[in-house]
């Protein structure tokens, strides 16, 4: 073999060497990235793992936590049980000072109405006429600025002028506010002054009155405990007789705590022992007990009680006879000088109760068994016995304790399964009664203001009520009243998150939830006039800028449909046949007004449409492009401004317009509703849709 030969073998021989080597490289590539793979792969499972166990660990101590903390909310409970008497101990007495409102309404806050229309400057105009400008074209830039100021000039003029007329009308609307709220606080603290009078001379309506209060204001009562109580006052033994409502045995958790147990991963509590629950019942009950006479001889300065006969009851079922009934637990008659030896916060109740004062208490109360009762509210010879809601009789609302009616909004709330508190009768900011509802798409926050009122609630109380829900960041505010509300409450209430519950609308409601009450004495008593506030008629007085001549007419409707050609009220016929509406000529500055008398309207008459429409005679080619801040002044029949209602603007090319309607609601009032829908054919073809067929 050649040289050359052996060159090229050994050419070829290193060329096989090198791939050889690169396909064992890239073998041992492949092999070290498939072992990193799957050491990668194996610190991905130890990690999974490791979560998984991370993740069970803490689901598990979450689930520890949540029954660590249902059990503390146990102890806290049982705690609160044993601490009643104590903690009712340390709360302030009741005093006639707390039935006191005090003399003073808000402030007047006019707010931006307060700050002035700042005036032009006149040196900023001549700054536009400046440069270097000489003879006729400076004479006229001069011109100009002082044009252009002069405009701007009357411009903050007509705005300042209209901020003032603002202004006091505003104002105007105030004083009568703050007059009559402070009229309204003289009148309750002038029957506050009255009851205490009827105290010190120990008249039995005004005794019992007093010291219902008295035990209704206390605030040291777990939530749910029951308020629920009927007295009578002996004069002669200067003797309060009560029958109160105790709570029931429920009221002491059946269970004493609660552990999570992981393998079947479920909670499950463990049951306090029938003894011991037992024993903190009769514990509870003999508390609630001294509790009351404590409250009752601490409220008593003018020494109205020589002793106090108590009798507490259950709302339960006879379990002799299966039917609903009070059962007696503990009854006591207990003297006051005998009652005050005691030192209430270290004694133990029950021995304090059976022992100390010769009372009785139900050995067994779990099982519902009764004492013998003392003497009771009923067996009084010439006494006065006042029974409140949840008894047997009805109670007249508008009569009713101001703290007990309050309790009774509460629980009426919680009938309708929301949180309901009262709260204390200082600082409250306007808020009679705390709820939350607890559904989760629209429940929340809601804060509740109680009008006990025979005469209709103004509007001023539904503003000064969003104003409350506003600062306290409710959800919702609700108004109840024994009375009723004006179409301007209505009014300002639409489309904002407030409810307002009339009188009518209380008693449905209260009958409904399994509570009970009426208005006036004997249960048939008239309810308040329907219609809006202000004695047998209203004026509705209309004004709107700019210089359209408008004639503004009245339907009165059922429905959709006029009652008849006569009960279209406008310039051809100026009344209905029964003078129920009729147009009127312009109050004071008003453009146009007519007068209503809501509560002479025909019985099937549930609507009332007020109307603008283009005078074809005076303005043939108008329209009602130019009709623009139109509103309508509700006035009372003395003409005093009871509310103002805005309607719709016009617009180019409409030659009547439907301004709103005020409509009949099912407790009797009636709300006023902003219209809007406008008719280029003018008031014929309004009518038209009405049911008015025109030649």
């Amino acid at each position: 073999m050649s040289r050359r030969s052996q060159g090229l073998l050994g050419i070829w021989a290193e060329a096989q060497r090198q791939q050889q080597r690169r396909a064992e490289a890239e073998h041992r590539a492949r092999a070290q990235q498939q072992r990193d793979q799957e050491r990668q792969a194996r610190a991905a499972e130890r990690a999974m793992a490791r979560m998984h166990r991370e993740r069970q660990t803490a689901y598990r101590r979450q689930r520890e936590a949540d029954a660590q903390r249902r059990t503390e909310e146990l102890d806290a409970r049982v705690e609160a049980l044993t601490g009643l008497l104590a903690a009712g101990c340390r709360a302030p007495a009741f005093t006639a000072d707390a039935l006191l409102r005090p003399e003073r309404v808000e402030p007047f806050a006019p707010g931006a109405l307060a700050t002035p229309v700042a005036m032009p400057d006149p040196a900023r105009y001549q700054a536009h006429a400046g440069g270097m400008q000489f003879g006729a074209r400076r004479d006229r830039a001069q011109q100009e600025a002082r044009a252009r100021f002069e405009q701007d000039w009357y411009a903050a003029q007509a705005a300042e002028a209209q901020r003032q007329a603002r202004l006091a009308a505003y104002r105007q609307q105030y004083d009568q506010w703050a007059a009559a709220a402070l009229a309204e606080i003289r009148q309750h603290n002038a029957g506050v002054a009255e009851l205490l009078a009827g105290l010190r001379a120990g008249e039995p309506d005004a005794v019992v009155e007093y010291f219902s209060a008295a035990l209704y204001s206390g605030t040291s009562w777990p939530e749910g405990f029951p308020r629920q109580l009927s007295a009578g006052y002996d004069t002669a033994a200067r003797q309060l007789v009560l029958d109160w409502e105790l709570p029931g045995y429920d009221t002491v958790p059946a269970a004493k705590a609660v552990r999570y147990l992981p393998t079947p991963d479920e909670e499950r509590e463990t049951a306090r022992p029938a003894a011991q629950r037992r024993a903190l019942y009769r514990d509870v009950l003999a508390q609630s007990v001294l509790l009351v006479l404590r409250d009752l001889f601490a409220a008593d300065p003018h020494g109205a009680l020589d002793s106090v006969a108590l009798n507490g009851f259950v709302d339960d079922v006879d379990p002799v006879t299966g039917r609903p009934a009070k059962i007696v637990l503990a009854t006591v008659l207990a003297t006051r000088d005998a009652f005050a030896s005691f030192h209430l916060d270290k004694v133990s109740a029950p021995e304090c109760l059976t022992e100390g004062l010769r009372g009785q208490l139900s050995a067994r109360p779990d099982q519902r068994a009764p004492v013998r009762p003392g003497r009771r509210p009923d067996d009084i010879s010439g006494g006065s016995a006042v029974v409140s809601h949840g008894t047997e009789g009805e109670p007249d609302l508008y009569a009713m304790d101001p703290l007990a009616f309050e309790q009774l909004i509460a629980e009426l709330f919680r009938a309708m399964g929301m949180q309901a508190v009262t709260t204390q009768r200082s600082g409250d900011g306007g808020i009679d009664v705390d709820a939350l509802d607890p559904d989760p798409v629209r429940g929340g926050k809601i804060v509740v203001q109680v009008k006990r009122y025979r005469a209709t609630v103004p509007p001023t109380a539904v503003r000064d009520l969003y104003g409350t829900v506003q600062s306290e960041g409710a959800n919702k505010g609700v108004l109840v009243t024994t009375s009723q509300f004006g179409p301007g409450a209505h009014s300002f209430a639409q489309g904002k998150p407030l409810t307002l519950i009339a009188g009518p609308e209380l008693v449905d409601l209260l009958g409904r939830h399994g509570l009970r009450g009426r208005l006036g004495p004997g249960g048939d008593a008239p309810a308040p006039p329907a219609g809006p506030p202000g004695g047998d008629h209203n004026v509705l007085a209309l004004n709107w800028s700019g210089p359209a001549a408008l004639d503004i007419c009245a339907l009165v409707c059922a429905g959709g449909t006029v009652l008849g050609e006569d009960h279209f009220v406008f310039f051809n016929n100026p009344a209905t046949p029964d003078g129920s509406v009729r147009m009127l000529p312009g109050v004071t500055e008003d453009r146009a007004a007519l007068r209503v008398g809501f509560g002479e309207l025909p019985p099937a008459a549930d609507r009332l449409v007020l109307v603008a429409a283009v005078d074809p005679e005076t303005d043939p080619d108008g329209h009602l492009g130019g009709f623009a801040d139109a509103r309508i002044r509700l006035l009372d029949a003395a003409g005093g401004e009871l509310d103002q209602l805005p309607v719709s603007d016009g617009r180019p090319g409409e030659r009547a317009l439907v301004l709103g309607s005020f409509r009949r609601r099912a407790g009797g009032d009636w709300e006023f509703v902003l219209g809007g829908k406008g008719y280029p054919g003018g008031l014929a073809a309004l009518v038209a849709d009405f049911g008015i067929e025109v030649a």
